[in-house]
């Protein structure tokens, strides 16, 4: 029976799903699962997939959407921030571990040197998806050096991309047209500044335009259908016109960095990555040739230490030349030792360019993958064997310290609730990600410079990619009820320790929030019905201290009776009223409660005394009554409690 590509692809994910979780319970990283679980269904094992050209270049999709993701971390501010790891560790790193592999092979070796600088540089390359799901797995991404790994693992993406135009170059096919048509070398150059100059104006012009459009329809799915129709069609037309479609994938990010849509592209796009990426690393394990390691076991061990000592040690050099400590550079050079996912893509290239032979190509890519698969034990030997010898010497803080950027806020909702929040978070130079579904609150904000991103803050992955994981705090500021308790109920139970303020519509949301856990909940009108009931009192004559007395002990009382109330309000669900029904009783409840006048007042009130000759004692007096007000106020409270409970 002919197996297809469809029933090919069922196959893979059957296997992952059995494997990779199978390999999680283990330690075994989720990329390694995936690489092993290739490696299984591969032509070296059990050769159930015999022809893996269609499911390959359907996988290749998940390392455009990387580059696509990867491009839109790299907004200004983000660039700013990490430009001493970027353009000096990561320029270093390259450089070195470039040269220095280039040299190696081609002394070895004795191949050409422009062949040798070739695999050289394509080897100094590290896996961005495999390193980014280590230290996320390990959970150190928001590390000191954890940032400095993601930092040059941004500069070796735009390194290799700068490298795939240089193959021709090196090749000596300058110009020279390929079978497909199209030109290399400096015309490839001229194609790569015209595409990014298209791709900016279309985003600028047409593509913003078009996703605002599309976003007041209020049909969240065709948000999506718009990620995908962006990655998808720059990835076709790149193609068409024979540039690296990886390239205006990550052009087409870099260009949508600041775009207010960016948290809601990442959201769409993060799932069909994950499932593609991993497809990708299956068919990059279906490639691993056992026979080629019983052939020539010495190459390839030795080829494959050889590559992850060298790498170890010019990283671990550099860092220690920048001032890190001896435990975090061989850390970072530790995260970067194995080859990249790139290195493929290079190989690929340089192979139809004549520059590199299938039988060279077959075990450079089983040395990539074998360090890709040795990465995980290098960190075990690591953390076990090397760690508690450094770990004296070095202090804790250089690891733990996490970044001060990192230290913002995250406010989901951008009304008027939400952008007073906003406004003094940015007086005082707070960081702030505001998110928000409301076209019209972010172009007006966005104006002025603001922060602010479209996207829907129930769904969790807009929550991750707007950096819930490093937030110090959380405002739930939307205006929507039970998207206000949906939002909580997912922090509290993913981000349990995360600190959370919140907006409240009323009396019974405010119970509902407190029931989830969140301690500190503003109704939204309480504040400015007090302030305006203060200017009430003042108007009919009250002195305004009296009046701030007063109000200040109603809105004690006021809190305290939510606290008595909040065990009652939903006790038995099944019975309860309509909403009108149940606002109306908590009305009379509330008018029942409010007995904020003493008797005494109210007769002197009945038989027209002025209320300015009561309130013109003295001081002492004025204090003497306001306690005698409060302890009536609790007297009655409790008092009205007893009684609602006895209802």
């Amino acid at each position: 029976m002919e197996i297809t590509p469809l029933v090919q692809i069922i196959i893979f994910l059957a296997a992952a799903l059995l494997l990779v979780p199978l390999g999680k319970r283990f330690g075994i990283p989720t990329v390694l699962g995936y690489l092993v679980t290739g490696t299984i269904l591969g032509p070296s094992v059990l050769n159930i997939a015999h022809d893996t050209e269609q499911i390959a270049h359907l996988a290749e999709y998940g390392v455009i959407m990387l580059m696509f993701l990867i491009g839109l971390e790299l907004r200004p501010q983000r660039l700013w921030e990490l430009r001493q790891s970027i353009l000096l560790m990561g320029s270093l790193q390259m450089l070195i571990s470039g040269i220095v592999l280039t040299l190696a092979i081609w002394l070895v070796f004795s191949w050409q040197f422009n062949t040798s600088v070739v695999i050289g540089f394509a080897l100094a390359l590290s896996s961005t998806a495999f390193v980014l799901q280590l230290l996320r797995d390990r959970d150190q991404l928001a590390t000191s050096y954890g940032q400095q790994t993601f930092s040059i693992l941004l500069f070796q993406d735009i390194a290799a991309m700068v490298l795939l135009a240089l193959i021709p170059v090196l090749a000596g096919n300058i110009f020279i047209e390929n079978q497909g048509g199209a030109h290399h070398g400096i015309a490839y150059f001229a194609a790569v500044i015209a595409s990014f100059s298209g791709l900016f104006l279309f985003s600028r012009y047409i593509l913003r335009p078009f996703f605002r459009f599309v976003a007041k329809s209020a049909a969240t799915e065709l948000l999506t259908a718009v990620a995908l129709f962006i990655v998808l069609g720059v990835a076709v037309l790149m193609e068409a016109i024979g540039l690296s479609t990886t390239l205006g994938a990550f052009l087409t990010g870099v260009l949508l960095a600041d775009s207010e849509f960016r948290h809601e592209l990442e959201a769409s796009i993060q799932p069909f990555k994950g499932l593609l990426l991993g497809l990708f690393f299956m068919t990059v394990g279906m490639g691993v040739s056992l026979h080629v390691i019983v052939e020539h076991p010495l190459l390839i061990v030795f080829g494959t230490l050889a590559l992850m000592m060298i790498k170890i040690v010019c990283v671990a050099g550099i860092a220690l030349y920048r001032k890190s400590s001896a435990l975090n550079s061989l850390r970072l050079g530790v995260a970067l030792s194995q080859g990249g996912e790139f290195a493929f893509v290079v190989f690929a290239v340089a192979a139809s360019e004549g520059m590199i032979s299938q039988a060279m190509t077959s075990p450079l890519t089983l040395i990539v993958t074998l360090s890709m698969i040795l990465t995980p034990i290098f960190f075990w030997v690591l953390d076990h064997w090397i760690e508690p010898i450094l770990s004296k010497n070095d202090t804790p803080q250089a690891f733990d310290e996490l970044p001060k950027h990192d230290q913002h806020i995250i406010v989901a909702g951008f009304g008027r609730f939400g952008q007073i929040l906003t406004r003094i978070a940015h007086l005082h130079r707070i960081p702030f990600t505001a998110i928000d579904n409301n076209i019209d609150h972010i172009d007006f904000m966005r104006r002025f410079g603001g922060h602010v991103y479209y996207g829907d803050a129930t769904v969790p992955e807009i929550l991750q990619s707007a950096g819930v994981d490093t937030a110090k705090l959380f405002v739930i500021a939307v205006d929507d009820v039970e998207d206000s308790l949906y939002i909580a109920r997912h922090l509290r139970l993913h981000h349990p320790s995360l600190n959370i303020l919140a907006r409240a519509r009323d009396r019974r949301h405010v119970y509902q929030l407190r029931e989830l856990g969140v301690e500190h909940v503003w109704r939204e009108t309480v504040h400015s019905a007090l302030s305006m009931s203060e200017q009430m009192l003042n108007s009919l004559g009250y002195e305004p201290e009296r009046s701030r007395n007063h109000v200040a002990n109603f809105a004690h009382y006021d809190e305290k009776l939510i606290r008595q109330q909040q065990a009652n309000y939903n006790v038995n669900p099944q019975k309860m009223r309509t909403a009108y029904d149940s606002m109306m009783q908590d009305l009379q409840n509330l008018f029942e409660n409010d007995e904020f006048v003493h008797r005494e007042q109210m007769q002197k009130i009945e038989k027209h005394q002025p209320i300015k000759d009561e309130m013109s004692g003295s001081l002492n007096d004025g204090e003497d009554s306001n306690n005698s007000a409060t302890q009536h106020l609790e007297d009655q409270s409790d008092k009205n409690s007893s009684h609602h409970d006895m209802r």
